[in-house]
């Protein structure tokens, strides 16, 4: 967090007109280089849009169980940080909520503090078994998955013609499917050359 606000103070620094977008999850804002960040960012007034993905779990542990601040964007409002919470399991609603947002940025006016509330549907890692949460807690979350809502939209409203996004579903796949190939063949070069 500390790193990203240098980044945006660099920009600054060099007379540059972009900003930084410094992205973390919820278990970050534990940490206390966060509010020394915010605080420098305040007051030099630095270019950085910091984002809180708050997908309700930081690993296994949620939210409410780590803090007496739950509504995670209030965290930038004691630095007199513009702050606010985002739906972001719409992607619409991302789109409209974040255009003020760069733009009080790119306009020279300082940081800005955005809660992105989302939701994770798998576990931290492979190990994570998700003990943690109810399955009604995971269908409730289902029911608002972002991915299915831009699908309907993108066919209901951008009147997309459905074989034009099974187009591009299948070269996404084509082009995760190479990556992985390509990263497993590095990986197999580099045990062999080793």
């Amino acid at each position: 967090i500390p790193l990203e606000a240098g980044i945006g103070f660099a920009e600054k620094y060099k007379g540059k007109d972009t900003l930084c977008v410094c992205m973390m999850g919820d278990g970050a804002t534990r940490q206390g280089a966060l509010h020394e960040a915010f605080n420098l960012a305040m007051l030099w007034n630095i270019p950085t849009i910091f984002v809180i993905e708050n997908n309700n779990y930081a690993m296994g542990t949620s939210v409410e169980r780590t803090s007496n601040v739950t509504e995670l964007y209030k965290l930038g409002l004691s630095y007199d940080m513009p702050s606010k919470p985002i739906d972001a399991m719409d992607l619409m609603t991302v789109i409209e909520e974040m255009k003020p947002v760069v733009e009080h940025v790119r306009s020279g006016k300082g940081p800005y503090l955005v809660e992105m509330k989302t939701y994770r549907y798998k576990g931290h890692s492979m190990s994570d078994p998700m003990k943690y949460r109810t399955r009604e807690e995971l269908n409730k979350y289902r029911d608002r998955d972002p991915i299915a809502k831009l699908h309907l939209y993108m066919i209901e409203e951008a009147k997309v013609d459905k074989k034009k996004i099974d187009d591009i579903a299948d070269r996404i796949k084509e082009v995760v499917d190479k990556s992985v190939a390509f990263a497993e063949d590095q990986h197999q070069n580099i045990l062999v050359n080793n």
